[in-house]
């Protein structure tokens, strides 16, 4: 498979599916990782808390761990539109590696970079037989995740912790609670399908493998 995992900023995907993105590398897949921002953002007194080099050496320490390949487009950090420019981008990519999976924000996300990224990626993968939304965040919205596809990561969660961590500067802002609660996350979801951990995704498109 060529697999094309497209976040909004550094840390989504690690947050999101790296314990499918890891299951595709051991199994031999090409995976790519496409990060839309550059990821500095400064907090409500414009102090800044995370800046581009900081950004993207953590995002490469992740993507390594992983052992994807990993992808910038370089939007601005909390201005991303959804437009001609990005859906192009993602759209080049999407060609040039000849992706077959895909994997991406839920559209109802509430934050406003990961609800845009969504629907640029869903406009740019349109012809992507298998694509897959994930959530990356906490925050409740006025729909519920429909996820109902799960993928067994019990072998390999606590590499997913250490691609979590490689992203020191948001573990410095929001503390451990924000790993702890993806680590339940991926627990609950477990326990519904009988493993010890568990990604789940709602499907877009999943085109099932040949019979026999």
């Amino acid at each position: 498979m060529n697999v094309l995992a497209v976040g909004a900023h550094y840390d989504d995907l690690e947050l999101g599916c790296a314990g499918s993105l890891i299951k595709h590398v051991r199994a031999g897949d090409t995976v790519t990782m496409l990060v839309v921002t550059d990821s500095a953002f400064n907090n409500p007194d414009g102090v800044p808390v995370r800046g581009v080099e900081q950004a993207l050496a953590e995002g490469r320490a992740a993507a390594r761990i992983i052992g994807a390949e990993l992808v910038c487009l370089g939007f601005e950090t909390l201005k991303v539109q959804e437009d001609e420019a990005l859906c192009s981008a993602i759209l080049r990519e999407v060609e040039a590696r000849k992706i077959d999976t895909m994997y991406s924000h839920w559209t109802f996300d509430l934050h406003r970079d990961h609800r845009r990224t969504a629907h640029a990626a869903l406009m740019a993968g349109r012809h992507v037989p298998r694509f897959f939304m994930y959530r990356s965040n906490w925050y409740d919205t006025g729909r519920a995740f429909r996820g109902t596809v799960y993928r067994d990561i019990s072998d390999v969660f606590e590499v997913k912790r250490q691609v979590i961590l490689s992203h020191e500067s948001e573990m410095q802002r929001v503390g451990a609670g924000w790993l702890d609660y993806f680590t339940n996350q991926n627990a609950n979801d477990g326990r519904k399908v009988g493993v010890g951990y568990a990604e789940r995704f709602e499907a877009v498109r999943c085109l099932m493998p040949e019979a026999g």
